[in-house]
């Protein structure tokens, strides 16, 4: 992303579904009772075993709003089960309660919706959310200045130069780039 400090990749959002009895038989960790995601952004009915839909990634995604709004979990445990259970039962502080940078009310009222216990009280779906999103008054605030501000005081030794101060000469092993310089 060349000299950008903030970007987003998602890897891997979302539930695959599947028949846990057909699939016991295939490994245990397939089977009844196994979790399906990282603890820390779990969603409620996940964890109980619900009825899942998009509103499980929405609050996924409240989680990791809430990170990237202040550098910390929504909530802390020391195993996966008291996570499991500070997610079923914990109420989450406002991101801006949790931060030395001022958070827009609408922006901290739209992340704790996001991960609201009962789902019927979240954003339906990933567009819900970004409709929110660009109408905040907080909108369009965040810049690359602000990411390496962020950066620096959060995690300093993530915040270096992203671009190398002296040319690099690329080995001669590649033919194709003999000569080249970058920097």
């Amino acid at each position: 992303m060349g000299l950008d400090y903030d970007f987003v990749k998602v890897l891997d959002f979302g539930l695959v579904k599947f028949d846990a009895q057909r699939e016991i038989d295939h490994t245990l960790m397939n089977g009844h009772h196994a979790t399906a995601g990282t603890p820390a952004f779990m969603a409620p009915e996940l964890i109980a075993e619900g009825d899942v839909d998009a509103r499980a990634d929405v609050y996924s995604l409240g989680c990791v709003a809430y990170y990237l709004l202040t550098g910390q979990l929504v909530f802390e445990a020391e195993t996966a089960m008291k996570m499991f259970l500070q997610h079923l039962q914990g109420v989450p502080v406002p991101p801006s309660q949790r931060t030395e940078l001022p958070i827009p009310a609408d922006l901290d009222a739209l992340v704790m919706a996001c991960l609201s216990k009962d789902r019927s009280h979240r954003p339906a779906n990933a567009e819900d959310v970004r409709f929110l999103l660009d109408t905040s008054r907080g909108a369009n605030r965040w810049n690359n200045e602000s990411a390496r501000g962020w950066w620096q005081l959060h995690l300093p030794e993530l915040a270096g130069p992203l671009a190398t101060e002296e040319p690099v000469e690329i080995a001669a092993a590649t033919p194709a780039l003999a000569g080249f310089h970058a920097g």
